[in-house]
């Protein structure tokens, strides 16, 4: 067999140790591989999204969760769980696996590296621009991912020596190449020059279901994040712009109408990722204990979100809405006997292999992009702006959307609230955790980085995005553990520099060569 038609050789050579080049290589490609007409580039594309998602590893290294013990019969999913919790280098190998997401988010790359490939090899026609557009973006956000969970965060003051992750941009043809990781830096370079490439290109024409591509607001909606990443704000707000259009509000989520379907999780979750809502811009589907472990079953319930935290730092929290109890989010947080809370987002799917046995796998739909997020990435980019103005029009155009207050958000309102607001402490939390990033903030950005922070952590609850915050604006975090009265006894802590925040690389890479986080 001729070593190109192989998709998944070049994962294989990053991942190698975990299964033979021999297996790789018996492995009979479908005719897709055989790109020779423009149907077939397209069909591809489909499989250029990874299919093990993240969050579930982040989330639960963020500060959205807490110890519950098993006192109370709760358990956990694996020592994975258990390794992400407390910022241990991660060894399991199953589907929820750090090794998963570095395995499939390489095959989602490898895959689009071959349909641009293929363009080229057909002399790049016009009426393949979209295709290639789509590869490009898909590239990019790939390597994006991979970046943000394997290693440190974008900094101007560090990245050009931090350890990066290699960027592919062609197939691999070889058996067992030597890689280099690079640095931070050049990754993120590499990706904004997809990005810049790519998204001019982008054409939803060629989607039957827009959705689950990324579609021109969606790689928009990426073009923001990316940049806010590495702050360059103007081009945060022109991005997010084209994503919220001049009437944002119609773009948003309608959480009044959500909030009326029912108070079950399942039909909530399910109606949440519908593809007809504006609000949803990127939809992946994807192996994921993620919607058990944060939803309304017994599963994982260890290490939960559990109802102290959300009551005093997110879904339940008081804000400048006012009172919690009085001022209800229109997304309803449900509160559970066991003692966590969740908001119903992504609805817990599963594949049977075998429906007699009862025995499959777990999957779930991830919102990986949404309006609303957008929203709060372009108030981000108007505070460091200095525009206060906008920054509050656009997080009060987000309190109104998401909870019952008559109260309006006001710039003063921001800056009398979070000043006065005490910082958290373990025993006694509030949002308002001590930020230490590497840039200087006036007084009031601070407060409005306080109240960004609180928006964004209730906005992407449950979705993994935390950690980056976290990780972003140099967040000390803690580990408590709650006992059967929901007494706090400290466990741990995780410093704004410690090193633990870029995840170890998977051991099979290790042992193949590539250089490991340092520890």
């Amino acid at each position: 067999m001729n070593k190109k038609h192989i998709i998944s050789l070049f994962a294989a050579a990053l991942a190698l140790g975990s299964v033979s080049c021999d297996d790789y290589l018996s492995t009979v490609p479908d005719n897709r591989t055989e790109l020779d007409s423009e149907k077939k580039i397209t069909d591809l594309l489909i499989t250029a999204y990874a299919d093990h998602l993240y969050p579930l590893t982040t989330e639960t290294m963020s500060d959205n969760v807490d110890d519950r013990g098993t006192a109370t019969g709760l358990s956990s999913i694996g020592r994975k769980q258990e390794e992400f919790y407390f910022w241990q280098d991660p060894t399991d190998t199953g589907n929820e696996s750090t090794k998963r997401v570095w395995e499939t988010y390489y095959y989602a790359i490898a895959t689009a590296n071959q349909a641009l490939e293929a363009i080229e090899k057909m002399g790049s026609p016009e009426s393949l621009n979209g295709q290639k557009g789509e590869a490009l973006i898909t590239r990019a956000y790939h390597h994006f991912m991979l970046v943000n969970v394997f290693c440190k965060q974008y900094s101007e003051q560090t990245s050009a020596t931090d350890l990066g992750i290699p960027y592919m941009e062609k197939s691999e043809t070889t058996v067992a190449p030597h890689y280099e990781r690079g640095t931070v830096k050049e990754v993120y370079e590499k990706i904004q020059k997809d990005i810049e490439e790519g998204l001019p290109l982008i054409d939803d024409n060629i989607y039957k279901v827009p959705k689950y591509h990324f579609n021109k607001k969606a790689a928009y909606a990426f073009a923001a994040r990316f940049y806010l990443y590495i702050r360059d704000y103007d081009k945060v707000i022109e991005y997010a712009n084209e994503v919220l259009t001049a009437n944002p509000k119609t773009m948003l989520r309608d959480l009044k109408t959500v909030a009326n379907l029912t108070q079950e999780y399942g039909p909530i979750a399910e109606d949440y990722i519908r593809v007809e809502y504006p609000a949803n811009l990127l939809l992946m589907t994807g192996y994921s204990q993620l919607a058990y472990v944060y939803g309304n079953y017994g599963t994982g319930k260890r290490f939960m979100h559990s109802a102290h935290l959300a009551s005093t730092e997110t879904t339940q929290s008081d804000g400048p809405w006012g009172n919690y109890e009085s001022k209800l989010f229109y997304l309803p947080p449900l509160n559970y006997n066991s003692g966590y809370v969740a908001t119903p987002k992504m609805p817990a799917l599963f594949e049977y292999t075998d429906r007699e046995a009862g025995v499959g796998y777990s999957r779930t739909v991830l919102p990986v992009f949404q309006t609303d997020e957008v929203l709060l990435c372009r108030a981000e980019a108007y505070i460091m702006k200095n525009d206060f103005t906008n920054a509050t029009a656009d997080l009060a155009l987000w309190m109104s959307q998401h909870t019952k207050s008559s109260v309006t958000l006001t710039r003063e309102l921001i800056n009398k609230y979070y000043s006065e607001l005490p910082f958290y402490t373990p025993e006694d939390p509030t949002p308002k955790k001590e930020i230490h990033p590497e840039f200087t903030l006036s007084e009031e950005q601070q407060n409005f980085v306080y109240c960004l922070l609180h928006f964004r952590r209730i906005e992407t609850i449950h979705e993994g995005l935390r950690w980056f915050d976290v990780k972003r604006f140099g967040i000390k975090i803690y580990r408590r553990f709650l006992d059967e009265n929901y007494d706090v006894i400290r466990q741990d802590s995780l410093e704004v520099n410690d090193p633990r925040r870029a995840i170890q690389i998977p051991n099979d890479v290790i042992s193949a060569g590539l250089a490991p986080n340092p520890r």
